[in-house]
């Protein structure tokens, strides 16, 4: 069973804790099932690959995910990090900004 989550794939989100707290990034990936999210730049890891058929190998540089507590959405408005609430608007529901008001969803 997979939670819901309020973070979706191309969501622009900051980093508020842990080893690359500050960062920001577009979310590349979001796996509900282990309440973890991939974001572009933050927690880069180095994995050591065998080469194969077609494919290098060496030390490859990418995005492990990271817990969906650690990060928050960054406010349209100001840029800042944000708690994200749901309204109904002509039927359906959308998410906004709790910081400033402003609507995530287009």
């Amino acid at each position: 069973m997979s939670a819901k989550l309020k973070v979706r794939k191309d969501d622009e989100v900051v980093v508020i804790t842990g080893r690359d707290k500050g960062k920001s990034g577009k979310v590349l990936r979001v796996i509900p099932d282990e309440l973890r999210v991939v974001v572009q730049g933050v927690n880069v890891v180095k994995r050591h690959t065998r080469a194969g058929q077609g494919t290098q190998g060496g030390i490859v540089e990418k995005e492990a995910p990271i817990h969906v507590s650690n990060i928050a959405h960054v406010d349209p408005k100001d840029r800042k990090p944000t708690k994200v609430g749901f309204k109904t608007v002509e039927g359906r529901k959308l998410r906004f900004a709790r910081r400033s008001g402003e609507m995530i969803d287009r």
